[in-house]
């Protein structure tokens, strides 16, 4: 086992020669881009969050202008990034940071992990990178180096657990160079030490790490326990009238999908026909589209869209949740779950029913 001033000095030297320096975010660095690269980068991958992360930061520059953007078009732009609560959290974060702090990020770890959606690790990311303060993070890829490297048994989400790679990466992250020290963190974790097959022989920490000389780096960390995922059943009523323009309604804040806009909702066993006669117009021609399954963390949910066309727009809508009608071939800046748009997509390519 190495000393952690050794332990650093291997993962810097392996920074210099490997580790990655041109992505977009290490450009023009300051905590806003850190900070916006770091939450789109929970649970997403690198190759997936560069597009998502240029089109954001062309639209949204500083932490002003994301703060006055309406919420609708942050949505929008994170279309398909998933776990939208992280694009909410971001928007309410930029106007507590220009509100209560003068558009500038706090300076110490407490009191940037009181923001919205900013815990722990991601507060110590945007210290040691933007602003080069000693700061500790502990995001999936860092738990992972650690944990193997230690031989940490446990799943990482129980508090023990944690409380000791913390520990470990206290006690890891050096005085100097610690921007370097974080990113190549980072980067050892996503290209050596990843979940399955690591390159253990390219690793520089190799010679110390326990898991690799029981031969059984895959062990850890340890895995979170299984569970069943219950499967709820949905009908999305995608009601087009007359004019081919089709009715989307925004959710609640809060729950799965929030503030995000999709079509109205039916369970299953209800008559799709006589509520949309019920409540909106008569419907001359409908039409049940295959069912398929979206998956949450938490649920599966098994979505029948149903195509309903009205005979006339009707005069109100009979629901309390902001509504428009959209037209397809212009939808505007809307934030869309990544299943709404694709059904979008589907009708915006079909000809009129009747």
């Amino acid at each position: 086992m190495t000393s952690t001033q050794q332990f650093s000095r291997l993962v810097l030297d392996w920074f210099d020669q490997y580790g990655r320096k041109h992505l977009p975010w290490q450009k023009k660095i300051n905590p806003y881009r850190v900070w916006v690269s770091e939450i789109m980068l929970q649970q997403t991958k690198v190759s997936t969050v560069i597009p998502y992360f240029e089109r954001f930061m062309e639209h949204f520059p500083t932490v002003q202008a994301l703060a006055d953007a309406p919420l609708d078009d942050v949505l929008h732009l994170w279309t398909g990034l998933g776990y939208y609560a992280r694009a909410r959290n971001l928007h309410k974060c930029a106007q507590t940071v220009v509100n209560k702090h003068r558009g500038r990020f706090p300076a110490t770890v407490e009191a940037l992990s009181a923001l919205p959606g900013i815990g722990r690790s991601t507060a110590g990311a945007i210290l040691s990178i933007a602003k080069k303060k000693r700061a500790a993070i502990l995001d999936g890829n860092v738990k992972r180096v650690l944990a193997r490297y230690h031989a940490v048994d446990g799943w990482p989400g129980k508090t023990e657990i944690l409380n000791t790679l913390w520990a470990y990466a206290e006690a890891y992250t050096p005085e100097e160079r610690c921007n370097h020290y974080t990113q190549a963190m980072m980067d050892l974790g996503a290209t050596l030490c990843s979940r399955s097959k690591p390159a253990c022989e390219l690793c520089p920490l190799k010679d110390g790490c326990t898991a690799r000389a029981q031969g059984n780096p895959q062990d850890y960390p340890g895995k979170k326990p299984k569970k069943v995922l219950p499967v709820k059943n949905v009908q999305l009523l995608m009601l087009r009238n007359p004019q081919g323009d089709i009715l989307l309604q925004q959710r609640p804040p809060q729950g799965i999908w929030g503030g995000l806009w999709s079509f109205p909702e039916l369970d299953l066993d209800e008559d799709a026909r006589a509520h949309c006669e019920d409540r909106y117009a008569k419907v001359v021609e409908s039409e049940v589209w295959d069912e398929y399954r979206h998956t949450f963390s938490h649920y599966h949910l098994d979505i029948t869209p149903v195509l309903l066309q009205l005979q006339r727009e009707p005069m109100q809508v009979r629901e309390g949740l902001p509504q428009r009608w959209v037209n397809l071939q212009a939808p505007g800046k809307l934030g869309l779950a990544a299943p709404v748009k694709r059904l979008l997509q589907q009708l915006a390519e079909l000809s009129p029913l009747g």
